[in-house]
């Protein structure tokens, strides 16, 4: 295991246009999964490349196990990569697949099969060591790619989206089996996803980035509950975070918090008259659409999360008061979009 630190890294491919990645420093903890998390064009796979040895920081210093590596090549780093594309070798069996690292390192062919077993037990793959990688299912090939990795041990695991080309029921499986893959390595790794329900599922600590910058770093209890900024608030969460305007300020709180007042608990709570416009039915819950009626925030849209056990009424076309509790209440400043202390309630 080790530890991976980035010192105010820069990338930028392109002179006189931001960078793909603009100082990122980060430490990652000895044996934690952390996921680097953001969309398309946020710099996650940059970094993750830069870390790796495949990309050179245009700025900053990468260090692993306390060690600048910005001058070696990925062999010396001593990590091990998972792409999106497993990149398997159509021709060569599983067994040869997982072992080709090993020839490649010069390790004795003596230890081959014992170390290809050990990585293949470790993912329940070794009754397909005889087959070709076209003979196997996407889940299976993804584990077979992880293998590949275990098999030279190394002491940092670097997996760029490897779950991307599985169906929804494969990923659930082959997301239980990363985490249980992890624990029973122990070995530091970090992941890079764009899907934040995998985020918030398998980090240990998540990194938001966006456009090349780390918006927030925490537990992903953390960068749900408690966002940095309105980019994370909307980034997490299915439906997002809503988000009020007023004065200086935005008022922001969770769909899954803003319900009818009967149901919220506790007595401080902040509550609006809620026309309901349209309503989403998703089996274990009920999203609805809507907007505030009458006071500051006249006409605003609003979202609330329902469970399937809610008692029947709300439906579009009627008029209810919801509240949110004021403990579930985040403030963001307006110019900066960042967190900013609780403040008093004039739109009451």
């Amino acid at each position: 295991m080790a530890v991976v630190e980035t010192r105010n890294v820069t990338k930028v491919f392109k002179e006189g246009e931001l960078g793909a990645v603009n100082n990122v420093s980060l430490v990652t903890h000895e044996g934690e999964f952390l996921v680097f998390l953001g969309p398309s064009g946020s710099g996650k796979t940059t970094l993750l490349r830069m870390i790796a040895g495949l990309e050179t920081p245009t700025a900053g210093e990468i260090l692993i196990g306390g060690r600048v590596v910005n001058n070696l090549t990925p062999r010396e780093r001593r990590i091990a990569m998972v792409f999106q594309s497993y990149a398997l070798y159509p021709h060569l069996s599983v067994y040869k697949n997982i072992a080709f690292p090993l020839k490649a390192q010069n390790v004795p062919k003596a230890q081959h099969r014992q170390k290809v077993e050990w990585a293949a037990g470790l993912l329940g793959i070794g009754r397909l060591l005889d087959r070709k990688p076209r003979e196997l299912s996407g889940g299976e090939r993804q584990r077979v790619a992880l293998a590949r990795a275990i098999v030279r041990e190394p002491a940092v695991f670097l997996l760029d989206e490897p779950l991307s080309n599985l169906d929804a029921k494969l990923r659930a499986s082959a997301r239980e089996e990363l985490e249980q893959f992890h624990k029973n390595v122990g070995t530091t790794t970090i992941y890079v996803t764009h899907d934040q329900v995998e985020a918030m599922a398998m980090g240990d600590r998540v990194v938001v980035l966006h456009q090349g910058t780390v918006r927030q770093i925490g537990t992903p209890k953390e960068v749900y509950e408690d966002p940095a900024d309105t980019f994370v608030a909307t980034f997490l969460g299915s439906p997002p975070m809503n988000l009020l305007e007023f004065s200086d300020i935005i008022v922001g709180f969770r769909p899954e918090g803003f319900l009818p007042s009967d149901l919220v608990p506790g007595s401080k709570q902040v509550t609006f008259r809620y026309r309901i416009k349209y309503v989403e039915y998703l089996g274990a819950e009920r999203v609805l659409y809507g907007n505030i009626e009458g006071g500051s925030f006249e006409s605003k849209e609003i979202i609330s999360r329902l469970s399937w056990n809610m008692p029947s009424g709300y439906e579009a076309g009627a008029v209810h008061d919801f509240s949110v509790a004021e403990s579930d209440l985040r403030f963001f400043d307006r110019k900066t979009e960042k967190r900013t202390h609780p403040k008093p309630y004039p739109w009451q």
